[in-house]
């Protein structure tokens, strides 16, 4: 590795850090403008920069310019530039620097996966390829397997052969042996590798760039390269997509996306996950050309601005061409199903911090004694998440939710094994519970109501439910428990009976009144609710198409669209369930 640094002439534009700097400095500063989720990954820097260490996070800094140094003393080797060297625009620099820069208390690499989404031509495969020039060659590894991944061996190519160019160009011509389909250097390969390929079998990643993560079709290529890590000390899975068809949210793709979104948005915790997308926002208008940028971070580099409007005017004259044009060019999922609630609402209701590592603070359930409650339940089939949550009307006009949320261990492990949910890290600080086996234990929900009414003296005024899993929940708190049939309902799902409840409560989440303490898995649920409307312009949320589980945000609803109409405001049948559809 020395010999071939000592090998390699230094970049022809110095200072890599000072962009990088500058680019954090620009995006927060209004500066350069920037999407949402490219201001949550900067300010997702800043912050652990000024509190990682807490975690063991810390920043090498002279790491992550050795890392852009390298990759700029590669050769572009096509078009206006070809033969000189590649030059890392900030927001580059930025991505590059965070990704090698930033490591664990043991001195290895932090991020295992990186997830980049931009429009075309922003110098996503050309990047890339100095990334795994980097990852083969310049990262101390011994025996490195380095991939690129496509869903075809062809398509896989592409980024390999421009790594190809980039060596014959350069002094790593004299250190690394170019094959027809691969490279090696010392005991280290480098291949283009296809799903169609005849085995995946006895992979030892080390590293791989995934490319156009939209067009795979299934997650086994992903799956098999994830696996394929194991072995390894600090591999690294760079992903580079464009925007995917909006309608398909059962792919890999998307699933990686949401996972991404979730991560910046602060959801879910992953100190080994780097994600970065740039995109509009919601509201912006993709025919407004000084949004552009936001998807295409280099507008006037590799992106024409002329070339944009002339395509945008395309689009606007031919409707079939507009979604075409949003995936491409500003990086929209476009026709995809739409979400809830604005961007940054949830996370604006927050009302304070209710949940320690114990579950629900004593001071809140003590804070609650002697309130009147509403309570939603969404119960699930045997093997999956079920959540009731109370809601508190309070004197100042606002409502309080207390949410529960119960899994089978079994089936938690599977789910952070398989879809990166972090159950059981969510269990470790009681905001939900694992019961034993494989299954839901129903009694342990009855047991918590009971304990509410008994122990916490909560005035529980209804318990809400949807019969399809709660004939047995049911029967139990009447026959056993001691609850009222008066106070244990029925309350169904379809368009009639969720239409009001939804409105409520997001007229409460923009009136700023709905106070939810912070409570992660109700954030994830409310995160992942699709909804669906009829000719009649009713609501609902939609299960079967939303990405990941939503059973919270469903008893969510239930319980402040009943407490904000109040009972005694409504019909004895109506509270008997009779009239609910």
């Amino acid at each position: 590795m020395t010999e071939t640094i000592e090998l390699l002439p230094d970049a022809t534009n110095a200072e890599p850090m000072a962009r990088f700097a500058a680019y954090i400095e620009a995006v927060r500063s209004g500066e350069i403008v920037a999407c949402r989720y490219v201001r949550q990954a900067v300010d997702r820097h800043v912050r652990d920069m000024e509190s990682g260490g807490e975690r063991g996070l810390w920043f090498d800094a002279d790491e992550a310019d050795a890392s852009i140094r390298f990759i700029e003393c590669l050769k572009h080797s096509k078009g206006e530039w070809a033969g000189s060297n590649l030059h890392l625009e900030p927001w580059q620099c930025f991505i590059i620097g965070s990704i090698f820069g930033w490591k664990n208390s043991d001195g290895t690499r932090r991020f295992r996966t990186a997830y980049e989404e931009v429009a075309r031509k922003n110098g996503k495969s050309t990047t890339a390829a100095g990334i795994g020039l980097k990852l083969f060659i310049f990262d101390d590894e011994p025996g490195a397997e380095v991939y690129t991944a496509a869903t075809k061996r062809d398509q896989a190519k592409i980024v390999h052969e421009e790594a190809k160019r980039m060596v014959r160009k350069s002094v790593l011509r004299d250190v690394v042996t170019i094959l027809r389909d691969n490279m090696l250097y010392g005991d280290s390969i480098y291949r283009p590798l296809g799903a169609d390929a005849d085995t995946l079998d006895g992979l030892h990643l080390h590293g791989a760039i995934v490319d156009e993560m939209h067009a795979h079709k299934t997650r086994d290529l992903y799956d098999v390269l994830d696996t394929a890590t194991g072995s390894r000390r600090q591999s690294m899975l760079f992903i580079i997509t464009t925007a995917g068809e909006g309608g398909d949210r059962e792919s890999i793709c998307w699933e990686l996306r949401s996972y991404t979104t979730k991560v910046l948005d602060g959801i879910i915790e992953d100190d080994t996950w780097f994600g970065v997308i740039f995109t509009l926002d919601d509201g912006d208008d993709w025919t407004d050309e000084t949004t552009w940028i936001k998807a295409n971070p280099n507008l006037g580099v590799s992106v024409s601005l002329d070339d944009l409007k002339r395509k945008c005017k395309k689009a606007q004259e031919t409707p079939a061409s507009q979604n075409n044009f949003r995936r491409k060019h500003t990086n929209e999922w476009v026709e995809s199903d739409q979400a809830w609630l604005p961007a940054g609402l949830w996370d604006s209701n927050a009302g304070g911090a209710w949940y320690d590592d114990a579950g629900l603070k004593q001071e809140i359930r003590d804070r609650l004694r002697g309130r009147s409650c509403w309570i939603g339940g969404d119960l699930s089939s045997v093997d999956d998440l079920t959540g009731i949550v109370a809601v508190f009307p309070a004197d100042d006009g606002f409502y309080d939710v207390i949410p529960f949320g119960w899994c089978p261990r079994e089936n938690a492990i599977g789910r952070e094994r398989d879809h990166r949910v972090p159950y059981t890290a969510w269990a470790a600080r009681g905001q939900i519970f694992l019961t034993e086996g494989n299954s839901v234990d129903y009694d342990a929900v009855r047991a918590l109501l009971c304990r509410m009414r008994d122990e916490w003296q909560w005035d529980i005024q209804e318990i809400n439910m949807d019969p399809h899993n709660a004939r047995y929940v049911f029967t139990k708190l009447v026959d056993e428990d001691q609850f009222p049939e008066t106070v244990v309902l029925e309350h169904r799902q379809g368009y009639i009976s969720m239409n009001d409840p939804i409105k409520q409560t997001q007229k409460l989440l923009l009136d700023g009144k709905l106070r939810h303490g912070g409570h992660r898995p109700l954030a994830w649920c409310v995160s992942n609710v699709v909804t669906r409307v009829d000719p009649a312009g009713n609501i609902k949320f939609d299960k079967a198409r939303a990405a990941e589980k939503i059973d919270l945000a469903v008893a969510l609803v239930m319980a402040a669209g009943r407490a904000v109409s109040r009972p005694d405001e409504t019909s004895v049948y109506e509270r008997r369930g009779l009239l609910s559809v």
